[in-house]
């Protein structure tokens, strides 16, 4: 099947200063792929250049089988964007907004359905002027959805969105998936992509630092888990025994539990240490790293090799 989205060698400079260096990015049809980076890493450069709003420097786009630059027009109809700070007019209606989206695209549409999928079917006939920023949100959301779009590609989705809102489109995301579309989703709320996303990209100072499934990255930064142990108690020694195994950072107990911060694959000879020092052990729950843990572990790893 041929990706959603490939950049080979895309480089964008503006003058002296490089946006994007090299960049090596493959989206594959039908999966939800999490875009993240510090401000500033060229995210937004990134996006504009999957949609041909700026032209790379070198290096080839090509998107849903098409020259992002050549075949622009036909990628754009075959794409939904929800973009980053983007307001809605004002004077105009939900209803007439998804009218005009429908008309621009050549398609038919059904603003009543697409309004009460994303929230706001009751302000149809309102006009936006007078809406908070969730609620436009929201309706360019609608917009994005115009059309049943074979890519959605989503800048920011839960800015300005209270939490029902943030599920709710953390809903639509996952159907849209089921329905057999890609979404690139690019947030700086890593909560929302870990939830939703098949695999993510991280990108600093216009490199692709890491692309993988959020296990795969676990693996490749090596980040630490918590290993919480229940026992019937913890006998002198114990703990020292835990301590001398490799991968092992940190060992501590409070009442009947241990709690030990080690890596990947310390976990069961962790375990082996506590059972071989006398401890009974009742249960235990491993905490992984979180999408946090993992986005802060490749970009600082990232600027020591800079600044090294």
């Amino acid at each position: 099947m041929v990706p959603a989205i490939e950049l080979r060698n895309v480089e964008k400079r503006y003058g002296d200063v490089a946006a994007l260096r090299g960049i090596d990015l493959t989206v594959e049809s039908g999966e939800v792929y999490g875009f993240l980076g510090p401000n500033g890493a060229g995210k937004s450069t990134t996006i504009d250049v999957i949609l041909n709003y700026v032209r790379p420097t070198s290096g080839e786009v090509r998107v849903l089988g098409h020259d992002a630059v050549a075949e622009s027009e036909r990628v754009r109809q075959r794409t939904g964007v929800l973009p980053d700070a983007v307001a809605a007019f004002g004077h105009l209606t939900p209803r007439q907004h998804l009218r005009f989206a429908a008309e621009s695209k050549g398609v038919d549409a059904d603003p009543d359905a697409l309004l009460a999928r994303v929230g706001i079917r009751d302000v149809a006939d309102r006009e936006v002027g007078g809406f908070s920023k969730g609620m436009v949100q929201r309706l360019l959301l609608a917009m994005a959805l115009v059309g049943e779009p074979d890519l959605l590609i989503l800048d920011e989705p839960s800015t300005g969105l209270d939490p029902n809102g943030a599920r709710d489109m953390r809903e639509i995301v996952r159907e849209e998936r089921d329905r057999g579309a890609t979404v690139f989703f690019s947030s700086h709320i890593l909560g929302q992509v870990e939830a939703v996303c098949d695999r993510v990209g991280i990108l600093r100072d216009g490199e692709l630092v890491a692309q993988d499934s959020i296990e795969g990255l676990r693996e490749t930064a090596g980040t630490e888990a918590t290993l919480r142990v229940t026992t019937d108690g913890v006998p002198d020694g114990a703990l020292g025994a835990v301590r001398a195994v490799d991968g092992v950072t940190g060992v501590a107990a409070d009442g009947h539990t241990v709690t030990v911060r080690c890596g990947p694959g310390a976990k069961l000879p962790a375990l082996d240490a506590l059972r071989d020092a006398g401890v009974a052990v009742r249960d235990f729950e491993t905490e992984r790293a979180s999408l946090e843990d993992l986005f802060d572990a490749h970009t600082r790893a990232e600027a020591a090799e800079v600044s090294a």
